[in-house]
Order: C-alpha cells, then structure tokens, then sequence
C-alpha cells in the first residue's frame, strides 16, 4: 500500500495543481479543461477578443442594425439630389447638377420657405415648453401615489392613446371640437354660437399641442417611473428626519436624482426639434390652410412629392438634418459644462 501511495501521489498533486491554476487564474481560463481564452494584450482584451466575448449580443444586434442601416444610413445617399435638377424617372447619377442653386429658397429667403421656418420654432417652443415637462409631472403624479394597484390601473389607461395612430386621434377630436362634434351639438341645442375648433388658424398650435400631450404624455412616463424607483429612499427618511416638506423633498432629492434623464431627453428632443409632427399636421392642414399649418415637414413635402420639385425640397431636409446635428452636438457641450454625461461622454 506505500508503494502504491508513493507511486500515484506525484500524479494527484500534478493534476491537483493543475486544475488550481486554471480556477485561480494563474494560467488561462479553460486551460484545464482544453478550453480558449479569448486573446490579451497588455492584461486587457483586444479588439478581437471582446467580439469573442459579446458574440451573443452582437448576433442580437445584427437585425436592429441591418434595419437601422438599410432605413437611415443608406437613404442618406438620396440627398445627392439636393445638388441635381432631379428627375424621377432618371437615374439619381445621370441628372444634371446645379450646385447650390437648389438652397437659393433658404439662402435668399424664399417668402414659403421663411412662413415654415417660422411655424416650425413657433410649433417647437411651445411644445418644449409644455410638452416636455408634461411626462415629468404625471410621473412624480403618479409616483406619490400609495396603491400599486391603482398606480398600475392608472399607467395601462394613460398608456393606451400611444397606440392609436394619428388618423384615429384626429377622428376622435373631430367628433368632439369638429363643427358637428359634441360639443358644438350641446353648444347649438342650447341656441349658443358654435366654435370653430378644428379651423381657426389662429388656436392652430394649441390645438396640435393639446393632441400630443393627451397622446403621448402617459407614454412618456415610462423612463421618469424607472428613474424615480433609483433614487435611494434613504435620502427621504433623511430629509424628512430634517423636518423637509413634501415639496423640498421633490426640490432636492426627487428632481436632482432624475436631472441626468430629463437633460438627456432634452438634448435629444433638440436634436428633432425641427421635426414637428408630419403626419398630424398633414391630417389637418386642409381645415386651417397652409399658411398657419406648413412646417418643414410639410413643405418639403408640398413641394417634392406634390410639385416636383426634388432637388429644393431635398435641400431644405438636408439643411434640416445638419441644424439637427448641430444642436445636439452644442447642447451636448453645454452638458458637459454642468456635469452631465449627455448623449455622450467626453473623451
């Protein structure tokens, strides 16, 4: 029995060791069970072996990115028209170029282009103004609320106008401010003037404004609930251990744990501060007229697909585009000044 002790005890504390080494690390991991390691440089994983390491998520990624890439990059290609006198029926290479001629509308000061311009920051500014904080008031809303169950009743119901598209939206505020809607009916059972809601230039905009609040509002609570359920709840106790009201507890511990978020959102919201709703608009632009309704949106349309003229609209979305660009990019900037992350980090 010695012998045989002696014999295979240098084997065991071989394997022994071995098998130490790969679970401790100090040889590559899987190197005892014939596995690879994904390759290293310098104590860090290159290029390579990170693609090794993610390949799950990466083969995830391959159809958001094919869509992303066949949707939004490759259609970039079309703005090539912006510098052609394009005609549709033409190949995109063989059009005549005009250089810059097509952005005369913008750089001369086109009276159409100006009147959409101006619709668009009017249209902008006010939904900036009440749109954007309207998610972050129903959140913190429905964040005070005690009942989980009635805070989960209430986030299915003002979820729902999200999914309806805007065709139905419209319907559903012609039937009620449309001039044979409820309430013009109430208004003309009763002998009272009816009101002109749907076609009055000049309540236009707080007309798209109160569609889009009462549409994607609820939608948008989404990001803030989860942000709010990050704070650290003994931030409160302690605040409240220091005798903080209700409203200095949302004033500096609530608002500062989701600030990061809302300048992130805002940063992005900049960023399509110029694209205002083509679909809502377009829906309505008969009953108020052009000149109160067109947008960039609009008018690009208006003038391409219904006019013909390609190369002027396209320019006027390629200006677009890079305006977009340039306030994120700026507003970004001005993140970084306060301490935010933003869309991205500094180098």
């Amino acid at each position: 029995m010695a012998r045989t002790d002696g014999v295979l005890s240098p084997q065991i504390d071989q394997s022994t060791t071995i098998d130490r080494a790969g679970v401790t690390g100090s040889g590559p991991p899987g190197a005892a069970l014939g596995g690879s390691a994904p390759p290293r440089r310098g104590g860090q994983l290159t290029w390579w072996g990170r693609v090794r390491r993610d390949k799950v998520l990466l083969l995830m990624a391959v159809p958001g990115l094919g869509l992303m890439l066949a949707f939004h990059y490759l259609p970039l290609l079309g703005n090539l028209i912006a510098f052609q006198e394009y005609l549709p029926f033409v190949p995109m290479g063989r059009s005549a170029w005009v250089g810059l001629d097509n952005f005369a509308v913008i750089f001369n000061g086109d009276a159409e282009f100006l009147n959409a311009l101006k619709n668009t920051l009017l249209i902008t500014l006010v939904q900036v103004v009440f749109v954007f904080p309207a998610p972050i008031a129903l959140a913190l809303l429905l964040n005070s609320l005690l009942s989980e169950r009635i805070k989960r009743v209430v986030q299915s119901v003002l979820y729902l106008p999200h999914f309806l598209s805007w065709v139905i939206v419209i319907a559903i505020f012609q039937q009620i401010l449309g001039g044979s809607g409820m309430i013009n009916n109430m208004l003309r059972s009763r002998g009272i003037d009816t009101i002109d809601f749907l076609g009055n230039p000049d309540s236009f905009i707080a007309l798209l404004t109160s569609q889009v609040i009462w549409k994607d509002t609820g939608w948008g609570t989404i990001l803030f609930l989860a942000a709010l359920t990050q704070i650290d709840t003994g931030l409160y106790e302690a605040a409240r251990v220091d005798g903080a009201s209700r409203l200095r507890q949302l004033v500096h511990v609530t608002l500062p744990g989701i600030r990061g978020l809302i300048i992130l959102l805002l940063i992005l919201r900049l960023g399509d501060s110029l694209t205002v709703g083509f679909e809502q608009i377009i829906l309505q632009q008969s009953w108020v007229g052009r000149p109160a309704s067109e947008v960039l949106d609009t008018y690009v349309y208006n003038n391409g697909v219904l006019a013909g003229q390609w190369g002027v609209s396209a320019a006027v979305g390629l200006v677009k585009g890079l305006v977009g660009v340039a306030l994120v990019i700026g507003a970004n900037k001005i993140a970084h000044v306060f301490g935010e992350a933003g869309v991205y980090r500094k180098a």
